[in-house]
């Protein structure tokens, strides 16, 4: 990041946002196009309410063609596009590597249905070794849902989810993030995924830039609510971290600042009260967003019990802090 980069004001226009955005960033990590740069297995509720095992495979890929202001994404990924079969190589690897599950995430820091991320002729050879789970759950821009999501659905042998990120509802702010979508683009996307009998579920920030601390829990709720009206099926809450540069920046104009875990805990309980459909909390690195350690370790059980019952529970109380 250069001196002038971290005294300039963030731009209104988008194009200027584009390389205010990329001048404030640390460097990239090292990846492979041969190998996804993590996978796990974890527990998740289904639609039918029981849980089920399911692998998250995060694909090393190209840069996504958007710069969201709040995305660390790019810090895993390429400056080029992967060889024809390297998608395919990256899922054998994993699947390897991994337990059985029910249902895979294919997440690839971008859009699968993005041509320069996940080239359309490879989708056979990746459906192939898809054909074990029940339900295939890739990521995409609103913008990139068209024709391709129909083409791939069909060579699945499982069901195809789509998860989109509407990131919030309120419409000054996510015109502020550079994510190049509006609400009303979400809302096409996610008709288009309806007509198409393909499910869809929806990320939204819990505390984003520009928004005031104290209306950031309302707002994940009613965003959450905004996907629910649009046929999400589930919504993830996702604190919004520092770390990828912008962000700091902006934080240090006092334009952001990272949630505390009860902000989190607000809208978690806000959005699983609304009844509309599955609320997960992400819960990785939750010690970020908490000032007491005496009461993290619980708190943070809390949530991932939460996610797993779908069932609000009492909050955990702590001696040591008033949060």
């Amino acid at each position: 990041m250069t001196e002038a980069a971290g005294t300039a004001a963030y731009p209104s226009r988008p194009a200027e946002r584009d390389a205010w955005i990329v001048n404030h960033r640390p460097p990239r990590h090292a990846v492979s196009a041969e190998r996804p740069y993590a996978c796990f297995v974890e527990d998740e509720v289904g639609a039918s309410g029981a849980p089920r095992r399911v692998a998250t495979v995060f694909l090393t890929n190209r840069e996504c063609p958007f710069r969201c202001l709040m995305c660390d994404l790019w810090l895993n990924t390429l400056e080029e596009s992967v060889p024809a079969g390297a998608i395919a190589r990256q899922i054998d690897e994993a699947l390897a590597a991994l337990p059985a599950a029910a249902v895979i995430k294919l997440y690839n820091s971008g859009s699968f249905f993005d041509h320069r991320a996940i080239p359309p002729g490879d989708y056979p050879e990746i459906a192939r070794r898809l054909g074990g789970f029940r339900r295939v759950i890739v990521e995409c821009h609103p913008s990139f849902v068209g024709p391709d999501v129909e083409r791939f659905r069909d060579l699945l042998h499982g069901e195809l989810e789509v998860a989109m990120g509407l990131e919030t509802a309120h419409p000054a702010v996510l015109a502020r993030l550079n994510k190049r979508m509006t609400l009303d683009s979400y809302a096409t996307a996610a008709e288009r995924l309806r007509s198409l009998g393909v499910a869809s579920r929806a990320f939204v920030l819990v505390q984003p830039p520009f928004l005031p601390v104290d209306e950031a829990a309302d707002w994940a709720v009613r965003s959450a609510a905004f996907a629910f009206d649009h046929g999400a099926g589930a919504v993830s809450l996702i604190p919004v971290r520092g770390g990828n540069g912008a962000l700091d920046a902006l934080a240090e104009t006092g334009e952001f600042s990272p949630p505390r875990l009860a902000i989190l805990e607000a809208a978690f309980d806000g959005a699983l009260a609304l009844g509309r459909g599955r609320v997960f909390a992400d819960t990785w690195d939750l010690g970020r967003f908490s000032h007491c350690p005496a009461c993290l370790d619980a708190r943070s059980a809390r949530l991932r019990a939460m996610n797993l019952a779908q069932q609000w529970m009492p909050r955990a109380r702590c001696e040591a802090c008033d949060d």
